[in-house]
């Protein structure tokens, strides 16, 4: 008989895993979250015993030499993603690893050869990429509902001064570009269906961490154009904003969606600039975690694609990089 449910093992009990994606998972139709594994085996206890997971191990190998789980989600911090991923993939497990996969294009390679040997689906943790809100402005827009897309606007920022968080340290792959800046840019090209042909940018460092802590960069698509802005020390807010040639639609809670809220879709016709032809579309209360799980889940139960596959997650990686590189050189640069 067929498995209904992939079972799923997580590496380390990290924040965004215990308050988010594991109880986001647990909810969902094909996800069994057997196992959790940290090399505190007393924190791996605690995150099992309070999210009622059946398994906990006190270190990653012991969790990835279980025959019983199928596939890992792994978040922990940005430095360790691509090599974990990596052992999970010769452990013959598919792998869900949060974002960015990598701390570059190039390291972000070396994980195809690895995928393809050992048969195993892996793909990048944008559960952004499968929120209800994000395909409904996607089919407005193909449907051409604000004419041709020709400018998309995003701001994503949060305050976040901790030395010990990992988000603050540059070794780590910390910085704001890495965090968040991500986000704006798998949209976009998501939105566009293209690369961006070239990109600009600037970004002020905080001197005491050396992390990006406000970036800003500009994306030249052959249709259009990306701009945004993030930081990691600046009021917490979100908004993306798709400009065209008939009209505009607004994200109101583009990345953060609460799980237990409708969110709003805001279709702006043009005829008013104070409003009055804004129609709101409601997007009923969803997780987005648990959608992300299913999805992924279906994709190895079906053997079909997964929502971010590893080369749109390096094509990402390549963008990010060329930012980087525009801070530096102060000229645009190709991805």
């Amino acid at each position: 008989m067929a498995k209904s449910k992939v079972k799923w093992g997580v590496l380390g009990a990290a924040s965004i895993a215990v308050r988010k994606v594991i109880p986001g998972m647990q909810q969902g139709e094909y996800c069994d979250v057997a196992a959790i594994a940290s090399r505190d085996v007393a924190k791996a206890r605690a995150a099992s015993a309070s999210l009622k997971i059946g398994k906990s191990y006190g270190s990653y190998e012991e969790l990835l030499a279980d025959p019983e789980i199928d596939a890992i989600y792994n978040p922990l911090p940005n430095h360790l993603h691509v090599p974990w991923s990596i052992k999970a993939m010769e452990a013959g497990k598919h792998v869900l690893c949060e974002k960015p996969i990598a701390l570059s294009a190039a390291e972000a390679r070396a994980l195809v050869p690895v995928r393809d040997r050992a048969r195993v689906k892996i793909g990048e943790a944008f559960m952004v990429r499968t929120h209800p809100q994000w395909l409904r402005t996607k089919e407005l827009i193909s449907k051409g509902q604000i004419g041709e897309l020709r400018g998309i606007v995003g701001v994503f920022s949060y305050f976040n001064r901790d030395a010990k968080n990992v988000r603050n340290k540059p070794e780590w792959g910390g910085g704001g570009l890495m965090d968040i800046g991500c986000y704006p840019i798998t949209m976009a090209r998501f939105m566009y269906g293209a690369e961006p042909l070239r990109v600009t940018g600037v970004l002020e460092r905080d001197p005491e961490f050396g992390t990006d802590r406000l970036a800003s960069a500009i994306l030249e698509f052959s249709g259009g154009q990306l701009v945004f802005t993030c930081s990691t020390q600046m009021v917490p807010y979100q908004r993306m904003q798709f400009l065209g040639t008939k009209g505009r639609i607004e994200i109101e809670i583009p990345f953060n969606a609460p799980p237990n809220k409708s969110t709003r879709v805001l279709v702006d016709d043009g005829s008013d600039v104070g409003g009055a032809g804004i129609k709101v579309q409601t997007i009923p209360a969803c997780d987005q975690y648990t959608i992300q799980g299913d999805v992924f889940s279906k994709a190895i139960l079906e053997d079909g694609q997964v929502p971010v596959p590893l080369e749109d997650a390096i094509a990402n990686m390549a963008v990010i990089d060329a930012i980087f590189r525009a801070a530096e050189s102060g000229r645009w640069e190709k991805p």
